[in-house]
């Protein structure tokens, strides 16, 4: 918020404002400035003869006593209450009787759209309003409350049904918006409402339902209508969901369409008056009397015009603002048209309304004859003469018939029955009852143009004879009514026929006639003038109201419609006078004079004269107010005891309003005040009672005071300028003490000013004055200052976006406030270079508020905090920065503006993105220092370049900007020394880790150091050699890491994954090659024996190179290179690791052979022809050595399968030996071919034969039966047959055909 100039400040030694009408212009100070307290304008309350109500002129002396400004301070207050008493006086004045302006019936809700560039009817007066949802005003004490309520939801100690969606939702809610600070700002500044809180919300689960996908059966606006429900009951602190009932508060509905009775209560609040004070100045002013406000405001408009003349004849005007080679005198004469056209208008308003005798009865004259205004139309004061045709009065008379008494000549059971005839109107009868009981009790109603009119009553008795014709008349009444007859029941003599013996026969009636509305009073009275009423005589009198602005005195005759003679008041003055003895008739006396014409009256009691002298005062509209006598000897008579007996109710109040000092408030003329300075203090308090309610208005006034303020303005003469003038002044004046107001209830005001500166006449008002013009260049540059610093402070002065639309009309404003003329707009440059500006400095701002939120400079600056430390908090105060950044965008970027606004601020977008960039870019100095001071070689700051990286690449505009490309800048050299180091890391491991130090100190050969465990292969490494990942692993997260950074310049993006390619291609290669090496190592260190196992390291070596064909095309996945060459990385490692594939299933294999050839080199002593042969036979040999073998190669088999983890590989493997046993096997018997085979040789055969090809078959071999099996098969098939013909059978179930029995001896044997 801005703060208030040192120039809105004066001192109260100026001098009292010429009395005139246009004291408004003199409302601005000599400086075109105001003043900001309330004493500095009651110098100009009253400028009648008395006490001076203005201070003394304040020069230099000494230093007054504490008694001096004790009784100053007593002096300022007196002033002030003479001040706030007076203005209320016409405040009560415009409620009593508004004849201008109108209360509203229908509500403009305050969103709706005004044109403020195209606005033609200025009568249009935006006011903020209640309908459905009334905003009421949240405090501090109910934030707080708001809080514990979903505090409560949120731990789960309510039982609101939820589920995990809603709660989340709840959550970031409570976490984000009601803990915010800006929200608590908001309620101190009095512009948050509970509308605003629900709206928040509301926003925030569309934004997520939106996200979720559709479920069948179940729509999102079902969802999003449970929610709303949801929360409303948490809001409530109640746990019932059902709708909230409708019933506005009684002070709710008030604020819609106020009473008479509760604008008296507001503005009795407003302007600090006691209700006995109120009451004494209702009674006193008669404020219940139409007639008598009608008079007020007929002297009023006549008081102003006689201003006017004054002002011309004195040439006591403004100094006004010339434009376009304007003349002063023709703006004087313009001044003083446009003053006499405003009192025109007002007497045009106040004749248009109905003529009323009482607030609930009204009506409308047939005749509307124009006053003269000027001495031009004085000379045709005669065409607005007044006719006897004019003056028509229509009567409404009640004839209620009750009973009669002492009819005795007729018969008990005799029907009679009574007529009632007004002349002029259709006679109606009564019902019909017996002679004994004649009472009916039956009203007649009558109109008649007759103020004297006859009523007759007559009796009848219905005749039963066959011959009569016409019911018997028993007795008649007439009477002569008036409207001053009592219409109390009473008793009348009838006059009976002649020879009728019911001589004392009376009759009960009720005779009422009605005043009509036209007639102001009535009577007798004695009367004589020059030229009407030329004798003194007593006639009926009747005051008729014609218009708002004729009257006439019209004397009528029994029976008569129309006035036998008439004065019209036009122009008179009427007083009392003192008795005249010579006049036979009359006692108390007055006159009505006029300048040619002078009429003398009289009646016959002093109470009777009271009520004519103010009827007739009120019709005259003169200056002068007449005082009874009576009242004159009362003042005089100090003290005195005599009393007025005879005075009107009236006259009471007003003795009792002298008594409290009210009468000089009630008798001061308004045309002798200043009403720009009592309407500036007047709105002034007004908006300071507004802004201080239970409501959230935002500045926006309610119905009734705007009524109010307007009934003002017209019927004072208040300018529309000054008035707005003020109104900006006190907006601007409570923006700056912390208030939230709406920028478009400053837009409608400045618009106002602006077009009447200019020369648009939006309210009729042609000149300017020049305090008008100072004061609004003067509001101009301090709204324009104003509203810039609400956009530097845009995230504070409308958080979240509330008020809604808020910033758009902030937007709008200062494109209107500075534009230099009405058809000119402001360059959009200029425009753009001021938000820009603004904003720029909002960055600051917000940062500096952000840091302040995460106590940056505490960490930062802090010598006991470590780098870590810092770089904890710098990743902290990242996190928040980007959140700053999202609700910005969320809440402000977009202006939601329509098709002429959005041309206007098509590059707002373009400069909020500019504004984060510069925002992001402060941020960027301390995180620069942070980095500065981290530890050589650290890589935790990865995580901060990740964060903020991750939230950039995705904006649109963001994405290469400033800030991003120097975040790139400071990171690069970062990730290419991590990548440096890495690739010297993954090197060192894998040649510490195949070193030959490191296979002789650990007994799996250091392949723990390579693998820590194979992934899918179930093989479990318990080599209590635990260092870390392996190799494969640290380069795939090394490129998992580099592609998470998601770097996103182009080329070093692709030069960094191209080396990665190769770096990874190469430590693969080197991975397979010294495994292969190191596989060689360990196969040729296994014994050859029929007791040979493999080891877990072999296989797991086996497994490396698995691993590496495995993950290399992932690791290894083609690519461009810096030259957006494409390239395939991963071909070169399938090179190498299917020459790995063959050179370990030939080393393996080889070693497997070498036990078959082991069995078959010890089979081979067994030869026919050889030495050894005999000698060996003669230890008659079992089957150990075949079973040796058979359990080798099951063994084998068994490892092989379980701890290698690739199937394939197994199977291949698994061909291979078996192949190079067969073929072994048949070789060794091709050697044999012309020898018979040893029988012992034909067993050991066999039998591995035959659990060779079975136990690879069930492994999976494929086409075991074919090739060198079959040679195999059919030498070993006939060498049994030879054998079983030399020998006998084999023994031990040993045979080549397939039989169940070898699988039972053979199933013995190995139990």
């Amino acid at each position: 918020m801005i703060d208030p100039s040192s120039s809105e400040y004066e001192t109260d030694n100026e001098d009292v404002p010429d009395t005139h009408p246009n004291a408004d212009a003199r409302s601005m100070d000599r400086a075109g400035t105001r003043s900001p307290n309330p004493s500095a304008d009651t110098k100009s309350i009253n400028s009648n003869p008395g006490p001076a109500m203005d201070g003394s002129g304040g020069g230099d002396g000494p230093s007054p006593s504490p008694s001096v400004i004790s009784e100053d301070a007593e002096a300022k207050q007196e002033e002030e209450r003479r001040k706030r008493m007076q203005l209320y006086v016409f405040v009560l004045r415009c409620i009593s009787y508004p004849f201008n302006a109108k209360q509203a019936t229908e509500m403009a809700k305050r969103q709706t759209k005004v044109d403020f560039y195209n606005i033609t009817d200025w009568s249009y007066r935006p006011f903020f309003t209640l309908v459905e949802n009334i905003p009421y005003m949240v405090s501090k004490q109910q934030l707080q409350t708001i809080k514990d309520r979903f505090q409560c939801f949120l731990k789960g100690q309510t039982s609101i049904i939820t589920d995990e969606a809603f709660l989340n939702a709840v959550q970031d809610y409570y976490n984000i918006f009601l803990r915010s600070d800006r929200v608590a700002r908001m309620v101190t500044s009095g512009g948050c409402s509970a509308n605003d809180f629900r709206e928040v919300f509301k926003n925030n689960i569309e934004k997520r339902v939106r996200q979720i996908p559709e479920i069948s059966g179940l729509s999102k606006e079902t969802v999003l209508s449970s929610w709303m429900v949801k929360f409303d009951a948490i809001y409530r602190g109640e746990e019932d969901t059902r709708r909230p009932t409708n019933r506005l508060a009684p002070s709710a509905a008030s604020e819609l369409i106020l009473s008479k009775d509760q604008l008296y209560e507001m503005f009795q609040s407003i302007l600090d008056i006691k209700k006995m004070e109120h009451q004494l100045l209702y009674n006193a002013c008669q404020l219940d009397n139409g007639d008598e406000q009608a008079a007020a405001i007929r002297r009023e408009l006549n008081g102003r015009m006689h201003a006017a003349d004054k002002i011309e004849s004195k040439n006591k005007f403004p100094k006004f603002y010339l434009r376009n080679n304007e003349i002063e005198r023709q703006l004087q004469d313009q001044y003083i048209n446009e003053l006499k056209q405003q009192v025109n208008l007002l007497r045009s308003n106040l004749e248009t309304l109905p003529l009323t005798r009482g607030s609930d009865k009204s009506y409308h004259p047939t005749r509307l004859p124009r006053l003269p205004t000027s001495a031009l139309d004085q000379a045709s004061e005669d065409d607005n003469t007044l006719s006897k045709s004019d003056v028509g009065l229509r009567f409404a008379i009640e004839v209620v018939v009750i009973e009669v008494k002492g009819l005795k000549s007729l018969a008990a059971r005799k029907i009679v029955y009574c007529t009632m005839e007004v002349e002029g109107s259709e006679k109606k009868q009564t019902e019909q009852a017996e002679a004994s009981k004649p009472y009916w009790n039956t009203q007649g109603d009558f109109v008649t143009s007759q103020p004297l009119p006859v009523v007759k009553v007559k009796l009848f008795a219905e005749s039963t004879g066959m011959l009569s014709i016409d019911d018997k008349e028993l007795g008649k009444v007439i009477i002569h009514p008036n409207p001053n007859t009592p219409k109390s029941p009473d008793w009348h003599n009838m006059t009976v026929p002649k020879n009728s013996q019911d001589t004392d026969m009376k009759i009960k009636l009720i005779v009422k006639v009605e005043r009509p509305q036209n007639m102001k009073y009535c009577g007798y009275l004695y009367a004589q003038g020059k030229g009407v009423w030329k004798k003194w005589r007593k006639r009926f009198t009747i005051l008729v109201q014609v218009s708002q602005y004729a009257f006439a005195m019209c004397t009528y005759l029994d029976r008569k419609s129309e006035p036998n003679e008439m004065l019209q008041l036009d122009g008179f003055t009427v007083d009392y006078s003192s008795p005249e003895p010579n006049r036979e008739g009359g006692k108390a006396f007055f006159n009505a004079v006029k300048e040619g014409e002078s009429v003398s009256f009289a009646s016959d009691d002093e109470q009777d004269r009271i009520l004519w002298v103010q009827a007739m005062y009120r019709a005259t509209g003169q200056s002068h107010k007449p005082v009874p006598p009576t009242q004159v000897q009362k003042l005089s008579d100090k003290g005195g005891k005599q009393g007025q007996v005879d005075a009107p109710i009236s006259q009471f109040h007003a003795d009792r309003a002298r008594k409290h000092g009210m009468d000089e408030f009630i008798a001061a003329d308004p045309s002798k005040f200043s009403h720009a300075t009592l309407f500036e203090m007047l709105q002034r308090l007004t908006l300071s009672h507004r802004l201080d309610d239970s409501y959230s208005c935002l500045g926006w006034l309610s119905p009734g005071q705007i009524f109010v303020l307007e009934e003002y303005c017209a019927r004072y003469g208040v300018r529309g300028c000054h008035r707005h003038l003020c109104f900006l002044t006190d907006l601007l004046q409570r923006a700056s003490e912390g208030a939230m107001i709406d920028s478009n209830l400053l837009h409608y005001s400045f618009a106002f000013c602006a077009s009447h500166v200019h020369g648009n006449r939006p309210d009729g008002i042609g000149t300017v004055t020049e305090d008008e013009r100072n004061g609004f260049l003067e509001v101009q540059e301090r709204l324009k200052n104003y509203l810039k610093n609400q956009i530097t402070h845009f995230r504070y002065c409308f958080p979240f976006g509330r008020p809604d639309g808020g910033l758009k009309s902030t937007l709008l404003l200062l494109e209107r406030v500075m534009m230099k003329d009405l058809t000119t707009p402001v360059s959009q440059v200029d425009l753009r270079a001021v938000i820009s500006e603004c904003l720029e400095k909002a960055a600051l701002v917000n940062y500096s508020r952000v840091s302040e939120y995460g106590k940056i400079e505490e960490n930062l600056n802090s010598d006991g905090v470590s780098p870590n430390q810092k770089l904890d908090a710098i990743i902290h105060l990242a996190e928040l920065c980007i959140e700053v950044v999202q609700q910005n965008e969320e809440h402000h970027a977009e202006l939601r503006l329509d098709d002429k606004d959005r041309k206007s601020f098509a590059w707002f977008s373009g400069v909020m993105s500019r504004h984060s960039d510069t925002f992001l870019s402060l941020f960027g100095v301390d995180m620069d220092s942070v980095l500065d001071q981290q530890v050589p070689d650290t890589w935790d700051s990865f995580q901060l370049f990740q964060i903020l990286n991750e939230f950039l690449l995705p904006h649109p505009s963001l994405n290469k900007g400033e800030f991003h490309l120097h975040l790139q800048d400071s990171f690069a050299p970062l990730v290419i020394r991590y990548i440096d180091l890495m690739e010297t890391s993954i090197a060192q491991t894998i040649h510490k880790s195949f070193s030959k130090e490191a296979w002789a100190t650990q007994n799996d050969f250091g392949i723990s150091t390579i693998l820590k465990s194979t992934q899918g292969s179930g093989t479990q490494l318990k080599s209590g050699n635990d260092t870390g990942d392996t190799v494969l692993q640290q380069l795939e997260m090394l490129q998992r890491f580099i592609r998470d950074l998601n770097w996103p310049p182009e080329a070093f993006g692709m030069h960094i994954q191209h080396r990665l390619k190769l770096m990874t291609c190469s430590m693969i290669k080197s991975v397979i090659a010294r495994s292969l090496s190191r596989f060689e190592e360990a196969i040729g260190r296994i014994k050859v024996s029929t007791d040979l196992e493999l080891t877990t390291n072999p296989c797991v070596l086996i497994n490396i190179i698995l691993e590496c064909r495995n993950r290399s095309p992932k690791l290894c996945e083609p690519g461009l290179d810096p030259g957006k060459t494409h390239q395939i990385y991963h071909t070169e490692v399938e090179k190498a690791v299917e020459s790995a594939f063959q050179s370990v299933e030939e080393i393996l294999v080889d070693k497997l052979i070498k036990v078959l050839e082991l069995v078959l080199s010890k089979l081979s002593r067994y030869d026919e022809g050889s030495f050894t042969a005999s000698l060996l036979s003669l230890s008659k040999p079992g089957m150990e050595l075949a079973d040796k073998y058979v359990e080798f190669m099951r063994v084998n088999q068994d490892i092989l399968r379980e701890k290698i983890s690739d199937e394939y590989f197994v199977e291949s493997l698994f061909k291979r030996w078996y192949d190079s046993s067969v073929k072994l096997i048949k070789d060794w018997l091709m050697e044999r071919s012309e020898i018979q085979l040893h029988v012992y040789q034909l067993k050991i055969l066999i039998r591995v034969f035959k659990k060779i090809y079975k136990d690879f078959e069930l492994q999976g071999v494929l086409d075991v039966r074919k090739g060198n099996f079959e040679i195999i098969h059919k030498r070993l098939t006939v060498e049994e047959a030879t054998a079983s013909v030399t020998t006998g059978a084999l023994g031990h179930s040993i045979t080549m055909k397939d039989s169940d029995d070898e699988y039972e001896s053979e199933d013995r044997r190995e139990s």
